[in-house]
């Protein structure tokens, strides 16, 4: 049994790969951030404010959802395990586009589906009926050109992130 908590090495350890994998080395000097849809706990908020120093909002439709966002600016934008249960991300990932500032990271994680037909069938990760969208990095790059946002990292399986032109 998993415990999503602070306390827990492991999943502090996921969230510091992504971390260093998919945000560090691409967000701008700005340091205010928002983790979109930070679940129950929010770990990820929480190591980016105490271990990297940014100055992090969290929000999250159930559990933190006074939409601390509105009318904001972001240097860095954090979504992990959230765009797979989004009816329509792409509207999603115009609303998070318009809450950077120039040159703000858009940094999402999100389990790449397989391109075999029959892998993707047999594939665990459609078993979750809250799982209803699903990408690759060829669909990364249609939604960067659809939103304006730069593709700047993919490790093509499950970390993108996106920058704002600035």
């Amino acid at each position: 049994k998993h415990n999503n908590s602070i306390d827990d090495p492991r999943y502090v350890a996921y969230f510091k790969d992504f971390i260093d994998s998919a945000v560090i080395d691409f967000v701008s000097n700005g340091r205010r951030g928002l983790d979109f849809g930070s679940g129950p706990s929010p770990v990820l908020a929480t190591i980016l404010d105490r271990d990297y120093g940014f100055d992090m909002d969290i929000y999250d439709l159930f559990f933190a959802p006074n939409k601390v966002f509105s009318g904001k600016k972001y240097h860095l934008i954090t979504s992990t395990e959230v765009f797979e249960h989004l009816g329509d991300p792409l509207e999603y990932f115009k609303l998070l586009a318009g809450c950077l500032e120039d040159d703000g990271l858009l940094s999402i994680m999100t389990l790449f589906h397989p391109l075999d037909d029959q892998e993707f069938l047999d594939w665990y990760y459609i078993r979750d009926m809250s799982h209803i969208s699903f990408f690759t990095g060829d669909t990364m790059k249609v939604i960067s050109g659809i939103t304006g946002l730069d593709l700047v990292f993919t490790d093509n399986r499950r970390y993108t992130s996106f920058r704002l032109k600035g």
